[in-house]
């Protein structure tokens, strides 16, 4: 899933931006659907760690040779460990969401954590939400109460996973805001990346199953794409203001709809597919609403 960013001073090229966001989304679904296809085969620790381990690696060598290990050094360890350990609850919840709830709806479900993060800014950041802000955040929720309609094939303890993924990157993301005022991004994101790697790198000998040649080069294609969709993100609001490019990374939910029936055969129902209408307009609502204020 992706995540918010700053936007960059110099920022002058909106249509650009807007490309490379949408690229982005292409890639954080491509990423899920790696996620979904592999789990199927191999413990949800395995496909977390190779996720962790690629996208690592990668980031070491783009950025080590430039900062060296200073890139590493925060001014708040404690508060950058609970923010990696956020990051790592939300890929174990949606990997594991994904063993039981197709891409397009857990995806949907997932992306009410700009809601949450709304939400929980208040009693959390001391922010001021206004009344339009949490009808934004009400409709949200009630997208999901149609996605998970009693009676309906979703209505199960398994949606409760997305949602758990949703919490853990609402609180990531909170975080991440307050760790921005002490460290660079480059920092935040090579710490959280670095530490989860070595947590699961641990617990992965007691899961370890050898993966096919096939199935290796899809986990090393998992974790590319995973940086490369941070990389395009970061690239995007260098170009575009973030509340031109919010309602556009909802595309992430109509390519994960696109992968979903492409690769795994599975046709949202028409519930499904005004739940995800609502959660999708309550967001970029929240954006407008935000930027207004």
């Amino acid at each position: 899933m992706s995540t918010s960013s700053s936007q960059s001073p110099g920022a002058s090229r909106p249509f650009l931006g807007i490309l490379l966001l949408i690229l982005a989304t292409f890639l954080f679904s491509s990423h899920d659907a790696f996620s979904k296809y592999l789990s199927g085969f191999y413990p949800v620790l395995l496909v977390v760690w190779a996720r962790y381990v690629v996208h690592t690696l990668l980031m070491a060598g783009i950025f080590l040779p430039r900062s060296g290990l200073r890139v590493l050094r925060t001014r708040k360890p404690l508060l950058q460990t609970v923010r990696a350990l956020c990051l790592l609850g939300t890929s174990f919840f949606f990997v594991t969401g994904l063993q039981y709830i197709p891409l397009a709806e857990a995806t949907a479900v997932n992306f009410l954590t700009p809601l949450l993060v709304t939400a929980l800014s208040v009693p959390l950041l001391g922010e001021r939400v206004s009344l339009g802000q949490w009808l934004a955040v009400s409709l949200g929720f009630v997208g999901v109460l149609i996605i998970v309609h009693p009676g309906g094939e979703l209505f199960t303890p398994a949606i409760l996973l997305p949602f758990g993924s949703a919490l853990c990157f609402c609180f990531y993301q909170l975080l991440t805001r307050k760790v921005s005022e002490f460290d660079s991004a480059t920092t935040s994101n090579f710490f959280a990346g670095l530490l989860n790697t070595v947590l699961v790198s641990v617990l992965v000998p007691f899961f370890w199953e050898w993966p096919t040649p096939m199935h290796a080069l899809l986990m090393l294609a998992l974790g590319t794409c995973g940086m490369c969709a941070h990389l395009l993100l970061t690239q995007a609001f260098r170009h575009s203001a973030p509340a031109l490019l919010a309602p556009f990374s909802y595309c992430q939910i109509i390519f994960a709809g696109l992968l979903g029936f492409l690769v795994f055969g599975h046709m949202p129902e028409h519930s499904t597919l005004i739940g995800i209408l609502v959660i999708c307009l309550s967001g970029i609502a929240a954006a407008w609403l935000q930027r207004r204020k």
